[in-house]
């Protein structure tokens, strides 16, 4: 069977968190490097198409295949990690502690960074023949998008700093449900239809993902982006971090793990009392005209 119940994948989803715990900081700095950078030449590729064919939507239909060859590959995200790891905690498994959870955020989010921040020294080079020209249409677009990803949030303030939080919560939860998802499959055709829905999602409706933003944004600076570090820190990477972190384990990880790991009692039915107290009468009647020696003393 290609599918998973609930309680299945409710359970690989614990496991894989537990694994991602014990993994060796050779390995997990290895996968977090590979993942970012995928996703990071998969953000590029979705700007490019959405530049040159002028439809947002295109690129948007495109940009999950980064995340499909990331998961088979079995490379991991900061997003992902954010949602599973903990759940390894609350199960209490044995040698799963507050401070290997931290260790995991921590490598993953070097790793993450190394990779897409590589991928965005490589493609402003392609950009700018070298830094030789300035940026083509291309460039241009991902350094207007980092301007206007963090200054752009800085001029409304508090409520610019909410809507930035909220976006990156609202990010988390399409990205972890799309990666829950998968687990629910155990074939690749299942796995990747699962994956494509909520990343088009998320990507269409420009939701802040902070590995996508970790390539962008240094790419916005190298390309002429009007913004600096502090701001992209301040008015993005921070906030975006922490309402991914909020949308996949509260909306995704601990929604499921609560109604499916951890299911509530069965409430009893109201008819159930009257259907057996009928069912323990009809039997002691056949047990009393199957006695024969209850007839001899009768």
């Amino acid at each position: 069977m290609s599918y998973l119940s609930p309680a299945e994948f409710s359970k690989k989803m614990v496991d894989a968190g537990e694994a991602k715990v014990f993994m060796s900081t050779r390995d997990t700095v290895i996968r977090a490097f590979m993942a970012g950078a995928i996703l990071a030449l998969a953000a590029a590729f979705a700007i490019t198409v959405s530049v040159q064919t002028g439809e947002p939507l295109v690129g948007a239909l495109l940009f999950p295949v980064g995340f499909c060859m990331l998961y088979l590959l079995g490379f991991d995200l900061l997003t992902g990690v954010f949602t599973l790891v903990p759940l390894a905690l609350i199960d209490r498994r044995p040698g799963v502690t507050v401070r290997s959870v931290l260790r995991n955020w921590g490598l993953v989010f070097v790793g993450n960074f190394a990779g897409a921040l590589t991928v965005a020294l490589l493609m402003a080079v392609i950009f700018t023949f070298g830094f030789s020209t300035d940026p083509d249409e291309v460039g241009r677009t991902i350094g207007t998008i980092g301007e206007g990803r963090t200054v752009g949030y800085a001029e409304h303030g508090a409520a610019g700093m909410l809507t930035l939080f909220i976006r990156g919560v609202l990010c988390n939860w399409m990205v972890s449900t799309g990666v829950v998802a998968a687990m629910m499959s155990t074939s690749v055709s299942g796995k990747v239809i699962a994956m494509w829905m909520p990343i088009l999602v998320f990507f269409y409706m420009g939701f802040e993902h902070s590995i996508v933003n970790m390539f962008l944004f240094p790419s916005g600076l190298m390309l002429g982006g009007d913004f600096s570090v502090a701001d992209y820190l301040l008015w993005n990477e921070i906030p975006t971090v922490v309402g991914n972190l909020v949308g996949g384990l509260t909306f995704v990880g601990l929604t499921l793990y609560a109604t499916h790991a951890r299911t509530g009692a069965v409430r009893r039915r109201p008819e159930e009392p009257l259907e057996q107290e009928g069912q323990e009468g009809q039997e002691g009647q056949e047990k009393q005209e199957a006695d024969p020696v209850a007839d001899l003393v009768r």
